[in-house]
């Protein structure tokens, strides 16, 4: 598949910007992180903003941008409709909860309600953007149980990462929150792992006698329907040399893991400002590493459609 910059944007920004979303409104909600003014509003506009700006970025992969709206119409059998709605909603007890929280310095009560509805709606909305992919027959790579699921610990894994870099750098750092980003970047780690090994020992029972349905002897192409590249094979026929594939693959690791594990691990022993400042880079990395991760999520997909064009 092609892995267009906006869709790969999309999904890391919103990933991320919902996992902040549920924990603040589960640990604000609550009382678990009191009240501040700064830290709130810093917390819920970092939030909201990289879910706002992942929105508008996917847009940028639509043939006609302004129609985008049209896409809420068919939430009855959409995914992509389904998540539209769920993002649209999630707003409303998010913005309830950051008035609340934020500029009233209140907890629990409504408040809290507020926040428990916006972490749901965060979380349905991640749901919702796996099954996407997942629900995506002729792409086997996407179409597995390891696909829902890697939206969930990602998004919570950046979205950790990025509460425990914010609750850092004012000097009101919970071990529970760090250690939580710990966890959930080792899990996230050993899930992309167990994905990767799946993934490269899948055995695709789609061949071109069966995609044709053609039944005897060994269908081949024999030359393409047309003279230029269309769009089915710029969008679903891309291809990425298995070189290139391995090193972008040890990068991701790199960043996104590896390099995020062992910063999280240092704050634990590090005084303010210190731990702040590591904390923050242990962020970057991650995101950074996710891009990288997203690219690949889309590059090394293989769609069924190639098969009519001689491709295996």
């Amino acid at each position: 598949m092609h892995p267009a910059f906006s869709v790969v944007f999309f999904t890391t920004a919103t990933g991320a910007g919902y996992g902040l979303l549920a924990l603040l409104g589960v640990l604000g909600g609550f009382g678990l992180i009191r009240p501040d003014l700064w830290l709130g509003l810093i917390g819920m506009v970092l939030a909201l903003g990289l879910v706002a700006a992942g929105l508008l970025s996917s847009t940028g992969h639509l043939g006609r941008p302004e129609r985008a709206w049209r896409a809420f119409s068919q939430w009855r059998s959409s995914w992509l409709s389904r998540e539209g709605v769920a993002s649209v909603a999630t707003f409303v007890p998010a913005a309830l909860f950051g008035i609340g929280w934020v500029f009233l310095g209140r907890t629990g009560g409504w408040v809290g309600v507020a926040g428990l509805l916006a972490a749901i709606g965060a979380v349905a909305t991640v749901c919702t953007t796996g099954m996407i992919y997942a629900s995506l027959k002729p792409i086997a790579q996407w179409h597995s149980r390891f696909t829902l699921p890697a939206y969930l610990i990602f998004s919570a894994m950046t979205g950790g990462v990025l509460l425990n870099a914010l609750l850092q750098g004012f000097g009101v750092g919970m071990t529970a929150v760090l250690a939580g980003a710990l966890l959930a970047t080792l899990a996230g780690w050993g899930w992309k792992l167990a994905t990767w090994r799946y993934n490269d020992r899948l055995a695709i029972p789609t061949t071109a006698n069966t995609a044709t349905g053609l039944a005897g002897g060994t269908v081949r192409s024999i030359e393409w329907p047309h003279t230029e590249e269309n769009y089915l094979l710029k969008e679903m026929g891309f291809r990425i040399a298995r070189k290139h594939s391995a090193k972008l693959r040890r990068i991701t690791q790199a960043l996104a893991f590896a390099v995020p594990i062992v910063l999280l691990a240092i704050v634990f022993f590090l005084p303010w400002p210190f731990g702040a400042i590591v904390s923050v880079f242990a962020a970057v990395a991650q995101l950074t590493g996710m891009l990288v991760e997203r690219w690949l999520f889309f590059a090394e997909a293989k769609h069924t459609v190639t098969l009519y064009y001689g491709r295996e």
